[in-house]
């Protein structure tokens, strides 16, 4: 028998319209799954809309709870020191020159260097100092003994424009200010001799160090340090009794790890913290010395030098006739502050 052919079938006339259904129908089931995994990962997710996006690490611990870790890691403000108040007990009295206008004193292993101002009269002296180590009573400043200066070593005088300023010693050399000129002299400590200028930015008042620095003031709530070296401005330290900037800081003297200020125009003493600024002592001077009737307005305390081997002070006033070894007495009752 003739093999039967088999029966060739052309194409559905229904599968053209029935790929794209079913390719649909594929995309739906896809989209579905996807909208079911975002329901679920946004209902297992926690909510932050009440508690706001977590903080970052490096967050403000003023932002965190009171109890929290960070709180409780902050840093404190210093708390401020009893300020304590000091008079003065007057232990001797010492000539000085009625016309040294005194910026500056230091004592030194027998030495005693003094700077003084005014145009025209600006003069370091250096002078034998013999201090005491034995302690008499105290007396009134006019009552107390006399002792005597020794011979004048040296002395060397600025040129008359310049107005001589505060001075320290530091290493082998005499460091000394000027008030308008922003200008300063370092001098060999054996000779007085000139050795270098520099210059700084603002007017020149008083100058100590302490050890490692300079520490310079300039009339206002600010102190300056100076690289001893360079004389370059390092830091500044802005000087408060509390809240109240302290202005018109004067002669500085640095005794034991504290600056010493004189605040002009008045009869008072600081005590400055050189870490923090805050002052934590007054001395109150009054009474030391009565200037005469009709006198310069500027007769004023002025020159602190720190005597180590009795752990006195000596201290002056610009045109007295005088200079004080004195002790200090702390005050049960504190007397006013400037």
């Amino acid at each position: 028998m003739p093999r039967t052919k088999p029966i060739r079938r052309g194409p559905s006339r229904t599968e053209p319209h029935r790929r794209p259904i079913v390719w649909i129908a594929w995309c739906g089931v896809g989209v579905c799954l996807c909208l079911l995994a975002v329901a679920w990962v946004w209902r297992s997710a926690p909510s932050t809309a009440a508690t706001g996006a977590n903080p970052p690490a490096d967050a403000r611990a003023e932002d965190a709870p009171p109890n929290s870790e960070a709180a409780s890691s902050t840093p404190q403000p210093p708390v401020a020191e009893q300020v304590i108040r000091y008079r003065y007990k007057v232990i001797k009295s010492y000539p000085h020159n009625t016309e040294n206008y005194t910026q500056g004193l230091v004592y030194h292993d027998g030495f005693l260097y003094e700077g003084t101002g005014l145009y025209g009269q600006s003069v370091l002296t250096k002078r034998r100092f013999t201090v005491a180590t034995s302690e008499p009573n105290g007396l009134p400043s006019d009552a107390a003994p006399t002792g005597e200066l020794g011979e004048i070593v040296k002395q060397t005088r600025l040129p008359d424009r310049y107005f001589g300023e505060g001075i320290t010693l530091f290493g082998d050399k005499i460091i000394q200010l000027t008030w308008r000129s922003r200008l300063g002299f370092a001098y060999d400590k054996e000779t007085l001799r000139q050795t270098e200028t520099f210059t700084y930015d603002t007017q020149g008042w008083g100058l100590t160090h302490d050890g490692t620095r300079l520490i310079m003031s300039d009339g206002t709530a600010t102190l300056r340090f100076l690289d001893p070296n360079t004389c370059a401005e390092i830091g500044l330290l802005h000087v408060r009794d509390e809240q109240r900037a302290i202005r018109q800081i004067n002669e500085l003297e640095y005794i034991d790890g504290m600056i010493y200020a004189n605040i002009w125009p008045t009869d008072y003493i600081a005590i400055i913290s050189p870490q923090t600024g805050l002052v934590t002592g007054w001395i109150d001077l009054t009474g030391l010395h009565t200037p005469p009737p009709n006198h310069n307005n500027n007769v004023i305390p002025n020159g602190i030098a720190y005597l180590p081997e009795n752990k006195h002070l000596l201290v002056t006033g610009k045109l007295w006739p005088k200079m004080f070894e004195i002790e200090l007495v702390p005050q049960a009752t504190p007397p006013d502050a400037p």
